[in-house]
């Protein structure tokens, strides 16, 4: 899945070349250092939705996706100083004892996926945060932002995706039955 999000990333990197090439996308600028440390969260957030998907139940993984707004809303009290209305406090605690509920009732969850989704939840969160204080930051549209991410998680993925994936499935990508249906 890694190496397959990779190959997206890289199709991704071709559209945004072309449109740039078109005049879609307007030049723009992000530093490396900042370029860097999106890609860091936007991959970890990558492999580790993976590999909580893979470890947990999919009621679980779901249930770990619904976590990352009261995190997100945490980061953005925490670093932006939002304030949120009593209604949207009231939203999120319902989230919350919907997520405890569900927790509870979901006997396939084990202490590895559950660190899977600890890691997931947090680092799509930071990633999701982090897109919006670059794009504030840097005047960056959404697709301005994607071509300067698409290319750089293109590579860090195509080269270190085929180790992920052989480390979580024992599996290497290179022997796969690569039919005409599947590419």
């Amino acid at each position: 899945a890694t190496t397959l999000t990779g190959l997206h990333f890289l199709t991704t990197t071709l559209m945004t070349s072309v449109m740039k090439w078109l005049g879609y996308i307007q030049p723009s600028y992000l530093p490396l250092p900042e370029l860097v440390k999106f890609v860091f969260f936007a991959n970890l957030s990558i492999v580790g939705m993976n590999v909580s998907l893979m470890w947990n139940s999919v009621g679980f993984y779901q249930i770990a996706k619904l976590c990352i707004i009261p995190v997100l809303c945490f980061l953005e009290i925490l670093f932006d100083k939002v304030r949120y209305s009593r209604d949207t406090k009231l939203s999120i605690m319902l989230v919350l004892v919907g997520v405890a509920v569900c927790t509870v009732t979901d006997v396939s969850m084990n202490s590895q996926g559950l660190i899977a989704a600890i890691i997931a939840v947090w680092s799509t969160a930071l990633q999701q945060h982090y897109v919006h204080h670059l794009q504030r930051k840097y005047s960056l549209g959404s697709f301005n932002l994607l071509g300067h991410t698409a290319p750089a998680q293109a590579v860090s993925l195509l080269i270190f995706g085929p180790f992920v994936d052989l480390w979580l499935t024992d599996k290497r990508v290179d022997t796969f039955d690569y039919t005409m249906v599947v590419t």
